[in-house]
């Protein structure tokens, strides 16, 4: 260190957060639990493409890190992203590492994977993709999201959510909305409280379901009515 400089204190924690992203095996794990599931170190083994020996080295790093969280159920350990803004830095990180193209899909099961969570996903708990942008600019469009100087429900949007029976939970560090800039479409979908709660309505009601065992959703026939019925939005 030169003569008169002081060293920043963060430095070191930012560089060993840093560091726990540095390896494509823990980064496969983090994608793979924006899903907002817990999952077992033998699913993350083989979805990964490592030996449960190798992932489990990996997880006791990023539980210890304070990325994951660990949950045990008799003799199964199961893991997940630690709480919200854990999975936000990691779909950011994701969304600025990706800033092109994103790579070719080597066979027809990745094409049709890859097409799937494009159109709708869930990111940790909101939705995102094609569909949760089209929400997102539907409920800017009808005032009840404002993004000019940040994500921010209106009391237009408050009242859309009650009316919805959709409670919004308030309290704590999490904001009611924020955006959330969407690694496949580049643009800012809804996420923070409101985000989450519109999320587990749609999931709940049938609006939309999982498909496959990666993150992606589809609407349902309900959900198109619904999603036409309550933001005008046709074939999200």
């Amino acid at each position: 260190m030169k003569p008169g400089h002081t060293k920043n204190a963060a430095a070191p924690a930012l560089a060993s957060l840093a560091a726990l992203f540095a390896d494509e095996t823990r980064a496969a794990c983090l994608l793979a639990l924006l899903d907002g599931r817990a999952w077992t170190a033998g699913e993350l083994a083989r979805h990964a493409g490592v030996a449960a020996s190798t992932v489990s080295e990996h997880l006791g790093r990023l539980v210890a890190g304070g990325l994951l969280a660990e949950d045990r159920q008799g003799r199964h350990r199961y893991v997940r992203l630690a709480d919200a803004r854990a999975a936000q830095l990691v779909e950011d990180l994701a969304a600025h590492a990706a800033p092109g193209a994103p790579a070719k899909p080597r066979t027809l099961r990745e094409a049709g994977a890859a097409g799937a969570m494009a159109r709708g996903r869930t990111c940790y708990d909101h939705l995102a993709g094609r569909l949760g942008i089209t929400i997102t600019g539907a409920m800017t469009e009808r005032g009840l999201l404002r993004q000019d100087t940040g994500f921010a429900l209106t009391d237009q949007g408050v009242s859309w959510f009650a009316e919805l029976g959709i409670g919004l939970v308030r309290g704590g560090r999490r904001p009611m909305a924020r955006s959330c800039l969407d690694w496949t479409e580049r643009k800012p979908h809804l996420a923070g409280v409101a985000g989450a709660a519109l999320c587990r309505h749609a999931l709940a009601t049938g609006w939309c379901e999982r498909i496959g065992s990666e993150r992606a959703v589809r609407v349902t026939p309900a959900g198109a009515r619904a999603f036409a019925e309550h933001l005008g939005v046709n074939g999200p």
